[in-house]
C-alpha cells in the first residue's frame, strides 16, 4: 500500500469514529435530548398492546401541539428541534400553539386530528386537564407521546410515553450548587414556577429535600410563573421584604435572569451578595455565569425532536418502548460555563 493512500485510509477511519462517538446536534445548536443511561424498569409499550396501526414516520403527517407562546428560549429552541428533526426524516408537520391557553391546547389537538395528523407529539401545558384531548386521539388511534412535562393520564393507556428531564433530580442538583457556593449557610428565596404542572412541584421538592440540614433556610417562595418579567417584580418585591436574601433559587432560567435585574437595581452583586442557582440552560444565563453574576445552571435539555421521532419510528415497528423516558442533562458552573456556552440555547 502506497503512502499516500495509507494516510488517507487512516484519516477516513479516524473521521469514521468521531462521527460515531460525537453527541447527535440539532440545527437548532448544541446536542440533541438523549436518553439517560440509567432508566426506571417497568411495563412498556407497543402497538400489540394498544391495537395502533402500524405508522412509517417517514411521509407521516405528524402534529406537535406547542403548550406556551415562544418569547422563552426553551420553547424557541423545543420546537426548532421538533421543525429540524421532522424535515430530515421527511415528515409533513403540522404545528399549533396554544399560549398558554388550556382549552386552546384541547382545541388545537382535536384541529391536529382534523386535519389528518397520524401522529401527535404534545409538549402539554399542564400536567392535568389535557384528558378530552387524548381520548380525541384515542377514538381515532393516533399514538400520542408527551414531552416536558408529564400529565396525570395513564401512560400506553390515554398516550404512549412521556419522554422529559428527572424535574427532582434537577432540583437536587440544583441545591447541591447552591450548598456548594454558599458553603451550606444562608437566606435562601425560591422563584417558583407555574403552578398546575409538575415541574414546578418536582423541583420545588427536589431542591429542598437537597438543603435539608444544611444552615440554608427557605426565607420566601412566590411563583414569577417562569417568566423573566415577572421574575424580576417578584424579586423587587422580595428584596424589600426579605433584604438580608442571600441566595435565590429560580426554578427556571428566565425567571433568574430577571432576578439578576432586580438585585443589581438594588444595588447588591448578583453571583457574589446573592448567589444565584437555576434550571435550563439558556445561552443569557450560562454567559452570566461566565461573567461571574451568576452561580450555577442546572440543564433542562430543549432539543426533543431525535428521540421523540426515534420513539415514534419504534413504536411504529412494533418494538415495546418505555412509558417513561427519563433524558440526561448537563450542568453549568463557574469552571465550565465559557467552554460549554455553545451547548446552551
Amino acid at each position: 500500500m502506497s503512502r499516500t493512500l495509507l494516510i488517507a485510509v487512516t484519516a477516513l477511519l479516524v473521521t469514521s469514529c468521531t462521527a460515531r462517538e460525537s453527541p447527535q446536534t440539532t440545527n437548532s445548536g448544541g446536542p440533541a435530548a438523549s436518553a439517560a443511561q440509567q432508566q426506571t424498569s417497568g411495563p412498556g409499550c407497543s402497538r400489540a398492546k394498544t391495537g395502533y396501526p402500524q405508522v412509517d414516520v417517514k411521509g407521516a403527517t405528524v402534529g406537535f401541539s406547542q403548550s406556551e407562546k415562544e418569547a422563552n428560549p426553551f420553547r424557541v429552541a423545543e420546537t426548532q428541534s421538533i421543525k429540524d428533526e421532522a424535515a430530515k426524516r421527511g415528515v409533513n408537520l403540522l404545528v399549533t400553539n396554544a399560549q398558554s391557553d388550556l382549552n386552546k391546547q384541547i382545541s388545537d389537538i382535536k384541529s391536529l386530528l382534523d386535519r389528518g395528523a397520524k401522529l401527535l407529539i404534545v409538549a402539554p401545558l399542564n400536567s392535568d386537564g389535557l384528558q378530552p384531548a387524548f381520548d380525541a386521539a384515542k377514538a381515532k388511534q393516533v399514538p400520542v407521546i408527551t414531552i416536558d412535562r408529564k400529565v396525570t393520564s395513564q401512560p400506553c393507556t390515554d398516550y404512549l410515553t412521556f419522554i422529559g428531564s428527572d424535574f427532582v433530580e434537577q432540583g437536587k442538583r440544583a441545591a447541591q450548587q447552591m450548598v456548594k457556593a454558599t458553603g451550606g449557610s444562608g437566606k435562601v428565596a425560591i422563584l417558583l414556577g407555574a403552578s398546575g404542572n409538575n415541574v414546578t412541584v418536582d423541583r420545588t421538592k427536589g431542591f429542598k429535600d437537597g438543603i435539608a440540614g444544611t444552615g440554608l433556610t427557605v426565607v420566601a417562595e412566590q411563583t414569577g410563573e417562569f417568566d423573566r418579567s415577572k421574575g424580576q417584580a417578584v424579586m423587587e418585591q422580595l428584596i424589600q421584604s426579605n433584604p438580608d436574601i442571600t441566595a435565590v433559587y429560580a426554578e427556571n432560567d428566565e425567571m433568574g435572569v430577571g432576578a439578576v435585574t432586580a438585585l443589581k437595581a438594588a444595588g447588591k452583586s448578583p453571583g457574589k451578595d446573592v448567589k444565584i442557582v437555576s434550571v435550563d440552560g439558556t445561552r443569557n444565563a450560562v454567559q452570566l455565569v461566565a461573567d461571574g453574576s451568576y452561580t450555577a445552571v442546572i440543564e433542562s435539555n430543549p432539543r426533543f425532536g431525535p428521540l421523540a421521532f426515534d420513539t415514534l419510528e419504534k413504536f411504529g415497528k412494533g418494538d415495546e418502548i418505555p412509558q417513561n423516558i427519563v433524558i440526561s442533562d448537563d450542568e453549568y458552573d463557574t469552571t465550565n460555563a465559557a467552554q460549554k456556552l455553545s451547548n446552551a440555547y
